[in-house]
């Protein structure tokens, strides 16, 4: 559930279930992957960019070309992580995000990820569509 309107900071908060822990009983390091997706996916879809049409209509689709993950404390089951998503660059085809991940104020995890606009057919580097790049260059830092 997002708790502001979409802008330069995008929030999102996600439970912590069992599926998300590992044996010791905290989140699992690759699941922090799977919320900065999240976060990212859901702040586009409150900005009305909808990833599908986006595939059908333009021929464009995001696949993440690197990821850095700094983790610094663990979270358990049932506590309510917030993912904070921000543009730090935005590239003819590419979009560089800074992302954390806190819970009751406390860092969890850092990340900055790379995302590369490609071609649907081809899988090749495409420029983001005129009207995508507009309304990001209006919410980035």
């Amino acid at each position: 559930m997002s708790t502001e309107t979409p802008g330069s900071l995008s929030t999102l908060d996600i439970r912590v279930y069992y599926e998300d822990t590992d044996a010791a009983g905290v989140v699992f390091y690759a699941n922090y992957l799977k919320f900065f997706e999240r976060g990212r996916t859901e702040w586009l879809r409150r900005l009305g960019v909808n990833q599908s049409e986006l595939a059908a209509r333009d021929q464009r689709m995001f696949v993440v070309k690197s990821a850095q993950l700094q983790y610094i404390r663990p979270a358990r089951f049932d506590d309510l992580v917030t993912i904070q998503s921000r543009i730090t660059r935005l590239g003819r085809a590419s979009i560089d995000f800074a992302q954390v991940a806190t819970t009751r104020g406390t860092t969890l995890c850092e990340s900055t990820v790379e995302v590369c606009c490609v071609d649907t057919l081809t899988f090749r580097p495409a420029g983001l569509p005129a009207s995508l790049r507009t309304l990001l260059q209006k919410v980035q830092d």
